[in-house]
Protein backbone atom coordinates (compact mmCIF):
# COMPACT_ATOMS: atom_id res chain seq x y z
CA UNK A 1 0.00 0.00 0.00
CA UNK A 2 1.30 3.46 -0.86
CA UNK A 3 2.55 5.82 1.83
CA UNK A 4 -0.15 8.37 0.98
CA UNK A 5 -3.06 5.92 1.22
CA UNK A 6 -1.71 4.46 4.45
CA UNK A 7 -1.43 8.01 5.85
CA UNK A 8 -5.07 8.70 4.93
CA UNK A 9 -6.25 5.49 6.62
CA UNK A 10 -4.20 6.26 9.74
CA UNK A 11 -5.87 9.66 9.83
CA UNK A 12 -9.39 8.17 9.99
CA UNK A 13 -9.59 7.71 13.81
CA UNK A 14 -8.47 11.32 14.31
CA UNK A 15 -10.88 12.51 11.62
CA UNK A 16 -13.68 10.59 13.37
CA UNK A 17 -12.90 12.39 16.64
CA UNK A 18 -12.90 15.76 14.87
CA UNK A 19 -16.14 15.00 13.01
CA UNK A 20 -18.28 13.61 15.82
CA UNK A 21 -16.85 15.49 18.78
CA UNK A 22 -16.01 18.88 17.26
CA UNK A 23 -18.09 19.26 14.08
CA UNK A 24 -21.29 17.53 15.22
CA UNK A 25 -20.72 18.51 18.87
CA UNK A 26 -21.64 15.07 20.15
CA UNK A 27 -20.75 14.38 23.79
CA UNK A 28 -17.63 12.28 24.28
CA UNK A 29 -19.70 9.49 25.84
CA UNK A 30 -21.49 9.13 22.49
CA UNK A 31 -18.71 10.02 20.03
CA UNK A 32 -15.78 8.10 21.48
CA UNK A 33 -17.32 4.59 21.24
CA UNK A 34 -17.64 5.14 17.47
CA UNK A 35 -14.07 6.43 17.26
CA UNK A 36 -12.89 3.39 19.23
CA UNK A 37 -14.55 0.98 16.78
CA UNK A 38 -13.05 2.89 13.81
CA UNK A 39 -9.56 2.47 15.29
CA UNK A 40 -10.19 -1.19 16.20
CA UNK A 41 -11.55 -2.01 12.71
CA UNK A 42 -8.52 -0.44 11.02
CA UNK A 43 -6.18 -2.32 13.37
CA UNK A 44 -7.88 -5.66 12.70
CA UNK A 45 -8.66 -5.48 8.98
CA UNK A 46 -6.07 -3.10 7.48
CA UNK A 47 -3.04 -3.36 9.77
CA UNK A 48 -4.07 -6.98 10.49
CA UNK A 49 -3.11 -6.77 14.13
CA UNK A 50 -3.97 -9.96 16.05
CA UNK A 51 -7.30 -9.74 17.86
CA UNK A 52 -5.76 -10.48 21.24
CA UNK A 53 -3.42 -7.51 20.83
CA UNK A 54 -6.39 -5.20 20.22
CA UNK A 55 -8.04 -6.64 23.34
CA UNK A 56 -4.83 -6.20 25.36
CA UNK A 57 -4.45 -2.60 24.19
CA UNK A 58 -8.08 -1.93 25.13
CA UNK A 59 -7.59 -3.41 28.61
CA UNK A 60 -4.47 -1.30 29.09
CA UNK A 61 -6.56 1.71 28.08
CA UNK A 62 -9.21 0.87 30.68
CA UNK A 63 -6.53 0.62 33.38
CA UNK A 64 -5.12 4.02 32.38
CA UNK A 65 -8.66 5.44 32.37
CA UNK A 66 -9.05 4.12 35.92
CA UNK A 67 -5.94 6.02 37.04
CA UNK A 68 -7.32 9.19 35.43
CA UNK A 69 -10.63 8.75 37.25
CA UNK A 70 -8.70 8.31 40.49
CA UNK A 71 -6.95 11.66 39.92
CA UNK A 72 -10.25 13.33 39.02
CA UNK A 73 -11.90 12.00 42.17
CA UNK A 74 -9.02 13.14 44.38
CA UNK A 75 -9.03 16.67 42.93
CA UNK A 76 -12.80 17.03 43.37
CA UNK A 77 -12.62 15.62 46.89
CA UNK A 78 -9.99 18.14 47.97
CA UNK A 79 -12.01 21.04 46.61
CA UNK A 80 -15.24 19.76 48.18
CA UNK A 81 -13.38 19.39 51.46
CA UNK A 82 -12.38 23.06 51.28
CA UNK A 83 -15.94 23.95 50.37
CA UNK A 84 -17.26 22.22 53.50
CA UNK A 85 -14.59 23.71 55.77
CA UNK A 86 -15.07 27.29 54.64
CA UNK A 87 -11.56 27.36 53.16
CA UNK A 88 -12.95 28.08 49.71
CA UNK A 89 -14.61 31.25 51.03
CA UNK A 90 -11.29 32.45 52.45
CA UNK A 91 -9.46 31.71 49.18
CA UNK A 92 -12.08 33.57 47.22
CA UNK A 93 -11.85 36.54 49.58
CA UNK A 94 -8.06 36.49 49.23
CA UNK A 95 -8.32 36.88 45.46
CA UNK A 96 -11.02 39.53 45.81
CA UNK A 97 -8.73 41.46 48.16
CA UNK A 98 -6.08 41.48 45.43
CA UNK A 99 -8.64 42.36 42.78
CA UNK A 100 -12.22 41.43 41.90
CA UNK A 101 -11.22 41.61 38.22
CA UNK A 102 -11.74 38.17 36.70
CA UNK A 103 -9.10 38.80 34.03
CA UNK A 104 -6.36 39.17 36.62
CA UNK A 105 -7.64 36.22 38.66
CA UNK A 106 -7.54 33.83 35.68
CA UNK A 107 -3.96 34.86 34.85
CA UNK A 108 -2.78 34.26 38.41
CA UNK A 109 -4.58 30.95 38.88
CA UNK A 110 -4.48 29.34 35.42
CA UNK A 111 -1.16 30.64 34.06
CA UNK A 112 1.03 31.01 37.16
CA UNK A 113 -0.39 28.56 39.71
CA UNK A 114 -1.12 26.16 36.82
CA UNK A 115 2.50 26.33 35.63
CA UNK A 116 3.69 25.61 39.15
CA UNK A 117 1.40 22.57 39.41
CA UNK A 118 2.43 21.36 35.96
CA UNK A 119 6.09 21.53 36.92
CA UNK A 120 5.41 19.68 40.17
CA UNK A 121 3.11 16.93 38.95
CA UNK A 122 2.06 17.10 35.28
CA UNK A 123 -0.33 14.41 34.00
CA UNK A 124 -3.38 16.67 34.03
CA UNK A 125 -2.93 17.81 37.63
CA UNK A 126 -3.05 21.58 36.84
CA UNK A 127 -6.46 21.26 35.22
CA UNK A 128 -7.66 18.98 38.01
CA UNK A 129 -6.79 21.67 40.57
CA UNK A 130 -7.10 25.01 38.75
CA UNK A 131 -10.34 24.35 36.85
CA UNK A 132 -12.50 23.53 39.89
CA UNK A 133 -10.78 26.29 41.87
CA UNK A 134 -11.82 28.82 39.21
CA UNK A 135 -15.38 27.47 39.29
CA UNK A 136 -15.35 27.74 43.06
CA UNK A 137 -14.37 31.39 42.69
CA UNK A 138 -17.39 32.06 40.47
CA UNK A 139 -16.19 31.35 36.91
CA UNK A 140 -18.49 29.53 34.45
CA UNK A 141 -17.40 25.91 34.18
CA UNK A 142 -16.83 26.12 30.42
CA UNK A 143 -14.70 29.27 30.80
CA UNK A 144 -12.63 27.56 33.51
CA UNK A 145 -12.01 24.46 31.37
CA UNK A 146 -11.05 26.51 28.29
CA UNK A 147 -8.61 28.60 30.37
CA UNK A 148 -7.20 25.47 32.00
CA UNK A 149 -6.60 23.82 28.62
CA UNK A 150 -5.03 26.84 26.87
CA UNK A 151 -2.29 27.18 29.48
CA UNK A 152 -1.47 23.47 28.93
CA UNK A 153 1.25 24.50 26.50
CA UNK A 154 4.35 26.41 27.66
CA UNK A 155 4.89 24.57 30.98
CA UNK A 156 4.03 21.07 29.72
CA UNK A 157 7.40 20.06 28.25
CA UNK A 158 8.90 20.35 31.74
CA UNK A 159 5.94 18.94 33.62
CA UNK A 160 6.37 16.39 36.42
CA UNK A 161 10.01 17.43 36.91
CA UNK A 162 10.88 17.20 33.21
CA UNK A 163 9.22 13.86 32.41
CA UNK A 164 8.35 14.67 28.74
CA UNK A 165 12.07 15.33 28.08
CA UNK A 166 13.78 12.97 30.52
CA UNK A 167 11.43 10.04 29.80
CA UNK A 168 9.67 10.91 26.54
CA UNK A 169 12.51 12.23 24.36
CA UNK A 170 15.05 10.07 26.16
CA UNK A 171 13.14 6.83 25.54
CA UNK A 172 12.40 7.81 21.96
CA UNK A 173 16.06 8.42 21.07
CA UNK A 174 18.24 6.13 23.20
CA UNK A 175 17.68 2.93 21.21
CA UNK A 176 19.27 4.36 18.03
CA UNK A 177 23.04 4.27 17.53
CA UNK A 178 22.94 7.09 14.96
CA UNK A 179 21.62 9.47 17.62
CA UNK A 180 24.37 8.50 20.05
CA UNK A 181 26.97 9.01 17.30
CA UNK A 182 25.51 12.42 16.49
CA UNK A 183 25.69 13.44 20.16
CA UNK A 184 29.34 12.34 20.43
CA UNK A 185 30.28 14.11 17.19
CA UNK A 186 28.84 17.34 18.59
CA UNK A 187 30.76 17.15 21.87
CA UNK A 188 28.15 15.53 24.13
CA UNK A 189 30.00 12.67 25.77
CA UNK A 190 27.35 12.56 28.50
CA UNK A 191 23.86 11.66 27.27
CA UNK A 192 22.31 13.80 30.00
CA UNK A 193 24.10 16.86 28.56
CA UNK A 194 22.62 16.09 25.13
CA UNK A 195 19.12 15.89 26.63
CA UNK A 196 19.72 19.15 28.50
CA UNK A 197 20.72 20.82 25.22
CA UNK A 198 17.48 19.68 23.58
CA UNK A 199 15.61 20.87 26.68
CA UNK A 200 17.16 24.34 26.35
CA UNK A 201 16.06 24.55 22.71
CA UNK A 202 12.55 23.43 23.73
CA UNK A 203 12.45 26.16 26.41
CA UNK A 204 13.58 28.81 23.91
CA UNK A 205 10.84 27.91 21.42
CA UNK A 206 8.24 27.80 24.19
CA UNK A 207 9.35 31.19 25.48
CA UNK A 208 8.71 32.82 22.10
CA UNK A 209 5.19 31.44 21.70
CA UNK A 210 4.31 31.53 25.40
CA UNK A 211 4.56 35.31 25.71
CA UNK A 212 1.02 35.71 24.36
CA UNK A 213 -0.64 32.78 26.17
CA UNK A 214 -2.01 34.75 29.19
CA UNK A 215 -3.34 37.42 26.83
CA UNK A 216 -5.02 34.76 24.68
CA UNK A 217 -6.63 33.29 27.81
CA UNK A 218 -8.16 36.59 28.97
CA UNK A 219 -9.16 37.66 25.45
CA UNK A 220 -10.96 34.38 24.80
CA UNK A 221 -12.64 34.63 28.18
CA UNK A 222 -14.07 38.09 27.54
CA UNK A 223 -14.97 37.24 23.92
CA UNK A 224 -16.84 34.00 24.59
CA UNK A 225 -18.05 34.48 28.17
CA UNK A 226 -18.38 38.24 28.60
CA UNK A 227 -21.50 40.35 28.60
CA UNK A 228 -20.34 42.23 25.49
CA UNK A 229 -18.69 39.28 23.72
CA UNK A 230 -15.63 41.41 23.10
CA UNK A 231 -11.93 40.70 22.60
CA UNK A 232 -11.38 44.35 23.43
CA UNK A 233 -12.14 43.89 27.13
CA UNK A 234 -9.50 41.17 27.41
CA UNK A 235 -6.92 43.10 25.40
CA UNK A 236 -7.42 46.05 27.75
CA UNK A 237 -5.14 44.30 30.30
CA UNK A 238 -2.45 43.44 27.73
CA UNK A 239 0.31 45.12 29.72
CA UNK A 240 -0.44 43.08 32.84
CA UNK A 241 -0.82 39.89 30.76
CA UNK A 242 2.57 40.35 29.06
CA UNK A 243 4.14 41.24 32.42
CA UNK A 244 2.73 38.01 33.92
CA UNK A 245 3.97 35.92 30.99
CA UNK A 246 7.49 37.35 31.20
CA UNK A 247 7.54 36.95 35.01
CA UNK A 248 7.18 33.20 34.45
CA UNK A 249 9.08 32.79 31.17
CA UNK A 250 12.32 34.62 32.06
CA UNK A 251 13.11 32.49 35.15
CA UNK A 252 11.82 29.45 33.22
CA UNK A 253 14.35 30.10 30.46
CA UNK A 254 17.20 30.78 32.90
CA UNK A 255 16.50 27.56 34.82
CA UNK A 256 16.34 25.51 31.59
CA UNK A 257 19.76 26.82 30.59
CA UNK A 258 21.45 26.47 33.98
CA UNK A 259 19.76 23.56 35.80
CA UNK A 260 18.34 21.38 33.02
CA UNK A 261 14.87 20.02 32.22
CA UNK A 262 13.64 19.16 35.74
CA UNK A 263 12.70 22.59 37.11
CA UNK A 264 11.88 25.24 34.46
CA UNK A 265 8.08 25.08 34.89
CA UNK A 266 8.19 24.50 38.64
CA UNK A 267 10.55 27.37 39.47
CA UNK A 268 9.27 29.59 36.65
CA UNK A 269 5.72 29.24 37.94
CA UNK A 270 6.77 29.78 41.56
CA UNK A 271 8.91 32.87 40.86
CA UNK A 272 6.26 34.29 38.55
CA UNK A 273 3.53 33.72 41.14
CA UNK A 274 5.47 35.63 43.80
CA UNK A 275 6.35 38.50 41.44
CA UNK A 276 2.90 38.93 39.94
CA UNK A 277 0.85 38.64 43.14
CA UNK A 278 3.16 41.12 44.86
CA UNK A 279 2.90 43.52 41.93
CA UNK A 280 -0.89 43.10 41.74
CA UNK A 281 -1.28 43.93 45.43
CA UNK A 282 0.66 47.14 44.83
CA UNK A 283 -1.52 48.03 41.83
CA UNK A 284 1.26 47.66 39.22
CA UNK A 285 -0.27 47.68 35.69
CA UNK A 286 -3.65 46.86 37.23
CA UNK A 287 -6.96 48.14 35.78
CA UNK A 288 -8.55 51.05 37.63
CA UNK A 289 -11.26 50.36 40.20
CA UNK A 290 -13.95 51.56 37.79
CA UNK A 291 -12.69 49.23 35.03
CA UNK A 292 -12.89 45.87 36.80
CA UNK A 293 -14.33 43.11 34.60
CA UNK A 294 -16.92 40.66 35.86
CA UNK A 295 -19.13 37.95 34.37
CA UNK A 296 -22.83 38.51 33.97
CA UNK A 297 -25.15 37.33 36.72
CA UNK A 298 -25.30 33.55 36.81
CA UNK A 299 -28.96 33.38 35.80
CA UNK A 300 -28.00 35.03 32.48
CA UNK A 301 -25.30 32.51 31.60
CA UNK A 302 -25.71 30.27 28.57
CA UNK A 303 -26.87 26.79 29.57
CA UNK A 304 -23.74 25.28 27.98
CA UNK A 305 -21.48 27.19 30.37
CA UNK A 306 -22.39 25.40 33.59
CA UNK A 307 -21.58 21.91 34.78
CA UNK A 308 -23.52 19.48 36.92
CA UNK A 309 -21.19 19.94 39.88
CA UNK A 310 -21.98 22.96 42.01
CA UNK A 311 -18.78 24.20 43.64
CA UNK A 312 -19.88 26.92 46.00
CA UNK A 313 -19.23 27.97 49.56
CA UNK A 314 -21.04 26.27 52.42
CA UNK A 315 -23.44 28.04 54.71
CA UNK A 316 -21.21 28.12 57.78
CA UNK A 317 -20.10 31.43 59.21
CA UNK A 318 -16.65 30.15 60.19
CA UNK A 319 -13.85 32.54 59.38
CA UNK A 320 -10.41 31.28 58.42
CA UNK A 321 -7.04 32.87 57.78
CA UNK A 322 -5.79 32.93 54.20
CA UNK A 323 -2.72 30.88 55.12
CA UNK A 324 -4.84 28.17 56.72
CA UNK A 325 -7.19 28.10 53.73
CA UNK A 326 -4.31 27.76 51.25
CA UNK A 327 -2.41 25.26 53.45
CA UNK A 328 -3.94 22.17 51.73
CA UNK A 329 -2.81 23.35 48.28
CA UNK A 330 0.63 24.30 49.62
CA UNK A 331 0.84 20.83 51.14
CA UNK A 332 -0.11 19.30 47.77
CA UNK A 333 2.71 21.21 46.06
CA UNK A 334 5.19 20.19 48.77
CA UNK A 335 4.24 16.49 48.62
CA UNK A 336 4.33 16.47 44.83
CA UNK A 337 7.84 17.92 44.84
CA UNK A 338 9.06 15.53 47.55
CA UNK A 339 7.70 12.52 45.66
CA UNK A 340 9.01 13.61 42.25
CA UNK A 341 12.63 14.42 43.06
CA UNK A 342 14.52 11.15 42.58
CA UNK A 343 17.32 12.29 44.88
CA UNK A 344 14.95 12.21 47.88
CA UNK A 345 14.13 8.96 49.73
CA UNK A 346 10.36 9.59 49.67
CA UNK A 347 10.41 9.49 45.86
CA UNK A 348 11.85 5.99 45.90
CA UNK A 349 9.38 4.81 48.53
CA UNK A 350 6.24 5.94 46.69
CA UNK A 351 7.50 4.29 43.51
CA UNK A 352 8.33 1.03 45.26
CA UNK A 353 4.80 -0.34 44.99
CA UNK A 354 4.05 -0.99 41.33
CA UNK A 355 0.99 -2.87 40.14
CA UNK A 356 1.99 -4.64 36.92
CA UNK A 357 0.28 -6.85 34.35
CA UNK A 358 3.14 -7.91 32.11
CA UNK A 359 2.78 -9.16 28.55
CA UNK A 360 -1.03 -9.12 28.54
CA UNK A 361 -2.27 -12.25 26.71
CA UNK A 362 1.24 -12.74 25.31
CA UNK A 363 1.00 -9.60 23.15
CA UNK A 364 3.99 -7.73 24.55
CA UNK A 365 1.75 -4.99 25.98
CA UNK A 366 2.39 -4.32 29.66
CA UNK A 367 0.16 -2.30 31.94
CA UNK A 368 1.47 -0.86 35.17
CA UNK A 369 0.84 1.97 37.58
CA UNK A 370 2.16 3.13 40.95
CA UNK A 371 -0.78 3.85 43.31
CA UNK A 372 1.22 5.85 45.85
CA UNK A 373 2.86 7.95 43.11
CA UNK A 374 -0.42 9.02 41.48
CA UNK A 375 -1.48 12.61 42.27
CA UNK A 376 -4.89 11.25 43.31
CA UNK A 377 -3.30 9.62 46.36
CA UNK A 378 -1.80 12.93 47.42
CA UNK A 379 -5.13 14.73 46.94
CA UNK A 380 -6.93 12.16 49.11
CA UNK A 381 -4.21 12.23 51.79
CA UNK A 382 -4.32 16.04 51.95
CA UNK A 383 -8.12 15.88 52.14
CA UNK A 384 -7.83 13.70 55.27
CA UNK A 385 -5.28 16.09 56.75
CA UNK A 386 -7.57 19.03 55.96
CA UNK A 387 -10.46 17.28 57.73
CA UNK A 388 -8.51 17.48 61.00
CA UNK A 389 -6.67 20.75 60.29
CA UNK A 390 -9.87 22.65 59.44
CA UNK A 391 -11.95 20.75 62.03
CA UNK A 392 -14.71 19.79 59.63
CA UNK A 393 -17.94 18.29 60.88
CA UNK A 394 -18.08 14.55 60.09
CA UNK A 395 -21.46 14.81 58.33
CA UNK A 396 -20.07 17.58 56.10
CA UNK A 397 -16.99 15.50 55.28
CA UNK A 398 -19.16 12.52 54.35
CA UNK A 399 -21.10 14.83 52.05
CA UNK A 400 -17.83 15.84 50.37
CA UNK A 401 -16.99 12.18 49.71
CA UNK A 402 -20.43 11.32 48.40
CA UNK A 403 -20.62 14.20 45.94
CA UNK A 404 -17.03 13.57 44.78
CA UNK A 405 -17.71 9.88 44.10
CA UNK A 406 -20.76 10.76 42.02
CA UNK A 407 -18.76 13.28 39.99
CA UNK A 408 -15.96 10.78 39.35
CA UNK A 409 -18.33 8.07 38.18
CA UNK A 410 -20.02 10.49 35.78
CA UNK A 411 -16.79 10.76 33.79
CA UNK A 412 -16.25 7.03 33.47
CA UNK A 413 -18.42 6.43 30.40
CA UNK A 414 -16.45 8.88 28.24
CA UNK A 415 -13.00 7.81 29.42
CA UNK A 416 -13.90 4.11 29.10
CA UNK A 417 -13.73 4.46 25.29
CA UNK A 418 -11.43 7.46 24.87
CA UNK A 419 -8.29 5.94 26.37
CA UNK A 420 -8.74 2.43 24.88
CA UNK A 421 -9.12 4.05 21.44
CA UNK A 422 -5.79 5.78 21.98
CA UNK A 423 -4.09 2.58 23.07
CA UNK A 424 -5.37 0.65 20.05
CA UNK A 425 -4.17 3.48 17.77
CA UNK A 426 -0.62 3.50 19.12
CA UNK A 427 -0.28 -0.32 19.38
CA UNK A 428 -0.83 -1.20 15.72
CA UNK A 429 2.72 -2.38 15.02
CA UNK A 430 3.53 -6.06 14.51
CA UNK A 431 0.48 -6.83 12.34
CA UNK A 432 0.50 -9.33 9.48
CA UNK A 433 0.35 -6.44 7.00
CA UNK A 434 3.76 -5.32 8.33
CA UNK A 435 2.85 -1.64 8.18
CA UNK A 436 4.35 0.91 10.53
CA UNK A 437 1.98 1.65 13.41
CA UNK A 438 -0.70 4.25 12.72
CA UNK A 439 1.04 7.31 14.25
CA UNK A 440 4.25 6.65 12.31
CA UNK A 441 2.35 5.93 9.06
CA UNK A 442 0.56 9.24 9.48
CA UNK A 443 3.80 11.14 10.13
CA UNK A 444 5.61 9.49 7.20
CA UNK A 445 2.83 10.55 4.83
CA UNK A 446 3.05 14.16 5.98
CA UNK A 447 6.86 14.12 5.78
CA UNK A 448 6.73 12.86 2.18
CA UNK A 449 4.55 15.84 1.24
CA UNK A 450 6.42 18.47 3.27
CA UNK A 451 10.01 17.89 2.13
CA UNK A 452 12.36 20.71 3.19
CA UNK A 453 9.43 22.56 4.78
CA UNK A 454 9.17 19.81 7.39
CA UNK A 455 10.25 21.98 10.39
CA UNK A 456 7.02 23.98 9.97
CA UNK A 457 4.99 20.76 10.18
CA UNK A 458 7.03 19.06 12.92
CA UNK A 459 5.15 20.69 15.87
CA UNK A 460 1.81 19.68 14.34
CA UNK A 461 2.90 16.03 14.31
CA UNK A 462 3.87 16.35 17.97
CA UNK A 463 0.48 17.95 18.62
CA UNK A 464 -1.39 15.16 16.84
CA UNK A 465 0.53 12.65 18.94
CA UNK A 466 -0.60 14.38 22.13
CA UNK A 467 -4.13 14.82 20.74
CA UNK A 468 -4.62 11.07 20.43
CA UNK A 469 -2.25 9.77 23.11
CA UNK A 470 -3.21 12.29 25.78
CA UNK A 471 0.38 12.87 26.76
CA UNK A 472 3.35 14.95 25.64
CA UNK A 473 5.58 12.20 27.04
CA UNK A 474 3.99 9.48 24.89
CA UNK A 475 3.99 11.72 21.82
CA UNK A 476 7.73 12.27 22.32
CA UNK A 477 8.29 8.54 22.75
CA UNK A 478 6.45 7.81 19.48
CA UNK A 479 7.90 10.52 17.27
CA UNK A 480 11.30 11.73 18.59
CA UNK A 481 13.36 9.25 16.59
CA UNK A 482 11.21 9.77 13.51
CA UNK A 483 11.66 13.56 13.80
CA UNK A 484 15.43 13.11 14.26
CA UNK A 485 15.65 10.94 11.12
CA UNK A 486 13.63 13.42 9.03
CA UNK A 487 15.91 16.24 10.20
CA UNK A 488 18.99 14.31 9.03
CA UNK A 489 17.26 13.37 5.76
CA UNK A 490 16.56 17.00 4.81
CA UNK A 491 20.03 18.15 5.91
CA UNK A 492 19.29 20.27 9.00
CA UNK A 493 20.26 20.07 12.67
CA UNK A 494 18.05 17.16 13.86
CA UNK A 495 18.16 18.23 17.50
CA UNK A 496 16.11 21.32 16.58
CA UNK A 497 13.53 19.11 14.84
CA UNK A 498 13.26 16.96 17.98
CA UNK A 499 12.81 20.16 20.00
CA UNK A 500 9.96 21.18 17.66
CA UNK A 501 8.38 17.78 18.25
CA UNK A 502 8.52 18.28 22.02
CA UNK A 503 7.03 21.79 21.76
CA UNK A 504 4.21 20.61 19.50
CA UNK A 505 3.51 17.69 21.80
CA UNK A 506 3.14 20.14 24.67
CA UNK A 507 0.81 22.41 22.69
CA UNK A 508 -1.26 19.37 21.71
CA UNK A 509 -2.41 19.13 25.30
CA UNK A 510 -4.73 22.08 24.55
CA UNK A 511 -6.83 19.90 22.26
CA UNK A 512 -6.09 16.46 23.71
CA UNK A 513 -9.37 14.55 23.91
CA UNK A 514 -8.96 12.71 27.15
CA UNK A 515 -7.42 15.74 28.90
CA UNK A 516 -10.49 17.75 27.86
CA UNK A 517 -12.75 14.94 29.09
CA UNK A 518 -10.88 14.77 32.41
CA UNK A 519 -10.86 18.56 32.95
CA UNK A 520 -14.56 18.76 32.06
CA UNK A 521 -15.38 15.89 34.39
CA UNK A 522 -13.85 17.69 37.37
CA UNK A 523 -16.58 20.34 37.12
CA UNK A 524 -19.35 18.12 35.74
CA UNK A 525 -19.21 19.59 32.24
CA UNK A 526 -19.60 16.25 30.49
CA UNK A 527 -21.04 16.38 26.99
CA UNK A 528 -19.44 19.73 26.12
CA UNK A 529 -15.98 18.41 25.17
CA UNK A 530 -16.43 19.40 21.51
CA UNK A 531 -17.20 22.99 22.51
CA UNK A 532 -13.96 23.14 24.48
CA UNK A 533 -11.85 21.80 21.59
CA UNK A 534 -13.48 24.22 19.13
CA UNK A 535 -12.26 27.10 21.33
CA UNK A 536 -8.78 25.74 22.04
CA UNK A 537 -8.05 24.74 18.43
CA UNK A 538 -7.11 28.30 17.37
CA UNK A 539 -4.56 28.79 20.21
CA UNK A 540 -3.07 25.39 19.33
CA UNK A 541 -2.67 26.35 15.66
CA UNK A 542 -1.08 29.68 16.68
CA UNK A 543 1.35 27.93 19.01
CA UNK A 544 2.38 25.15 16.61
CA UNK A 545 2.60 27.42 13.56
CA UNK A 546 4.68 30.10 15.28
CA UNK A 547 7.16 27.65 16.80
CA UNK A 548 7.34 25.74 13.50
CA UNK A 549 8.07 28.96 11.63
CA UNK A 550 10.77 29.98 14.14
CA UNK A 551 12.25 26.49 13.94
CA UNK A 552 12.31 26.65 10.13
CA UNK A 553 14.08 30.01 10.29
CA UNK A 554 16.69 28.63 12.70
CA UNK A 555 17.53 25.38 10.87
CA UNK A 556 17.73 26.96 7.40
CA UNK A 557 19.37 30.22 8.49
CA UNK A 558 22.86 29.03 7.51
CA UNK A 559 21.79 28.32 3.89
CA UNK A 560 19.06 30.87 3.17
CA UNK A 561 19.90 33.68 5.58
CA UNK A 562 17.31 35.47 7.63
CA UNK A 563 14.90 35.94 4.71
CA UNK A 564 13.08 32.64 4.41
CA UNK A 565 9.56 31.24 4.70
CA UNK A 566 9.84 30.68 8.43
CA UNK A 567 10.81 34.29 9.08
CA UNK A 568 7.95 35.52 6.91
CA UNK A 569 5.37 33.45 8.79
CA UNK A 570 6.77 34.44 12.21
CA UNK A 571 6.83 38.14 11.28
CA UNK A 572 3.26 37.97 9.97
CA UNK A 573 2.06 36.35 13.20
CA UNK A 574 3.95 38.92 15.29
CA UNK A 575 2.63 41.86 13.28
CA UNK A 576 -0.87 40.41 13.42
CA UNK A 577 -0.64 40.22 17.21
CA UNK A 578 0.62 43.82 17.46
CA UNK A 579 -2.13 45.14 15.17
CA UNK A 580 -4.75 43.11 17.04
CA UNK A 581 -3.63 44.50 20.40
CA UNK A 582 -3.37 48.06 19.03
CA UNK A 583 -6.84 48.17 17.51
CA UNK A 584 -8.32 46.12 20.31
CA UNK A 585 -7.18 48.63 22.91
CA UNK A 586 -7.86 51.73 20.84
CA UNK A 587 -10.69 53.78 22.27
CA UNK A 588 -13.94 53.66 20.33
Amino acid sequence: MSTGLLCVLALLPIAAVAFFLVALRWPASRAMPICYFVAAALALFVWKVPGWKVVAASINGLIIAGTLLYIIFGAILLLNTLKESGGLRAIRKGFTDITPDRRIQVIIIAWLFGSLMEGAAGFGTPAAICVPLLVGLGFPALAAVVAGMIIQSTPVSFGAAGTPILIGVNTGLTAEQSVTDYALQNGFAEWSDFLAMIGWKVALLHSIAGVLVPLIVVSFMTRFFGRNKSFREGLAVWKFAIFASLSMIIPYLIVAFTLGPEFPSLLGGLVGLVIVTTAARKGFLMPRDDQHWEFERKENWDKDWTGKIEISENDSNNTMSLLKAWAPYLLVVLLLILTRLKSLPLAGWVRSWTVTWENIFGTGITSKFQPLYLPGTIFILVSFITYFMHRIDLACYKRAWTSSLKAGLAASSALAFTVPMVQVFINTDGGLAEYAKMPIALAEGVAALAGSAWPIFAPFIGGIGAFVAGSNTISNMMFSLFQFDVGQRIGVDPSWVVALQAVGGAAGNMICVHNVVAASAVVGLLGKEGLVIRKTLVPFVYYALLTGAVGYCIVWFGKTGVLNAGTAIAVLIGMGAIVFIHYGTKKK
